[in-house]
C-alpha cells in the first residue's frame, strides 16, 4: 500500500492507494502537524494497512519535515518527494521550474494521463489555479487568482457591514439580502471569471475542444454552472503522486 500526503495551505489530504488507484483519503489541517496532532488522526484512516511507500508534495516547506519525520518514524521509509526534479509524466516548458508548486505538477500528470494533451486542470483551493498541459505533453503553465473562500473573508474581514458566508448555489442573479448578493458575486461572478479564463486557454492553444478537469474544495459547485468543464476528479492530486511514485 502507498501512503500519499497533499500538503496544502490549508488542509492536507492523505491517501491510501495500490498499483491501480486510490482506494480512500481524508482532510486533516496542515496546522495540525506542528501542533502536533498531525499523526494521531491518521491512525484511524491507516488501520492495519501494510504501507510499502509513501510520496508527498507539499506547498508548506515548514511543514514538510513533520510529515517526513512521522513516515520515517512509524515505516522506516524515506517519502519520495514530488517536484520540478523528480516529475515524471509530464515534461516542463516553463523558465523556472523549481518554481511550480508540486501539487500542480502531480494534477498535470494525472490530467494528462486520465485525458490526454492538451489539457488544463483547475484546482478550486485557497487559491484557484489553471494548469496547462500543451498538445506535446509538457507542462506549460498558468494562471493564479484569489481562491472563493479568499475572496468572500476579505470582504467580511475588511468591511463593517459584510457578513462571513458560507459557499453554496444561488438561482437568482439578483440578491435580496446582503448575504444573496455577496454569493450571486462569488458563486456567479466566478463562473464568469472561469469562463473567461478557458475562453483565453482554448483560443491561445489552438484548442476548441480542450477538456478541462476540476478538483479541489468547490470544484463541485463551480462544475455545476460551467459545462466547459467535463469532469470532477477530486483525488486528482493524489492520483498523481501515485502515478509519479510507481515511475521512478
Amino acid at each position: 500500500m502507498i501512503l500519499l500526503f497533499d500538503i496544502g495551505n490549508t488542509h492536507t489530504h492523505a491517501g491510501l492507494a495500490d498499483g491501480r488507484r486510490v482506494l480512500k483519503q481524508m482532510d486533516l489541517p496542515t496546522f495540525a502537524w506542528t501542533a502536533g496532532g498531525g499523526p494521531g488522526r491518521l491512525k484511524n484512516f491507516i488501520g492495519n494497512a501494510q504501507i510499502e511507500g509513501a510520496a508527498l508534495c507539499s506547498v508548506v516547506p515548514r511543514v514538510t519535515p513533520f510529515v517526513k519525520k512521522y513516515v520515517q518514524k512509524a515505516w522506516r521509509l524515506d517519502p519520495f518527494e514530488l517536484n520540478a526534479a523528480s516529475i515524471r509524466g509530464v515534461g516542463i516548458d516553463y523558465p523556472k521550474p523549481n518554481s511550480i508548486g508540486p501539487d500542480r505538477l502531480a494534477n498535470a500528470v494525472a490530467a494528462r494521463r486520465r485525458f490526454g494533451s492538451p489539457v488544463v486542470v483547475l484546482d478550486f483551493g485557497t487559491a484557484v489555479t489553471f494548469d496547462v498541459v500543451d498538445a506535446r505533453g509538457n507542462y506549460a503553465g498558468g494562471i493564479i487568482a484569489p481562491g472563493l473562500a479568499v475572496m468572500t473573508n476579505y470582504l467580511h474581514e475588511k468591511t463593517a457591514l459584510l457578513p462571513k458566508i458560507q459557499i453554496r448555489e444561488v438561482r437568482t442573479a439578483i440578491g435580496k439580502s446582503t448575504e444573496e448578493a455577496m454569493l450571486v458575486g462569488a458563486v456567479h461572478g466566478y463562473r464568469g471569471l472561469v469562463r473567461e479564463l478557458i475562453a483565453e486557454l482554448k483560443r491561445e492553444l489552438r484548442a476548441p475542444k480542450l477538456p478541462v478537469v476540476a478538483t479541489g474544495g468547490y470544484a463541485k459547485l463551480m462544475a455545476a454552472g460551467l459545462p466547459e468543464i467535463i469532469a470532477v476528479a477530486p483525488d486528482l492530486t493524489l492520483e498523481g503522486l501515485r502515478l509519479v511514485w510507481l515511475a521512478t
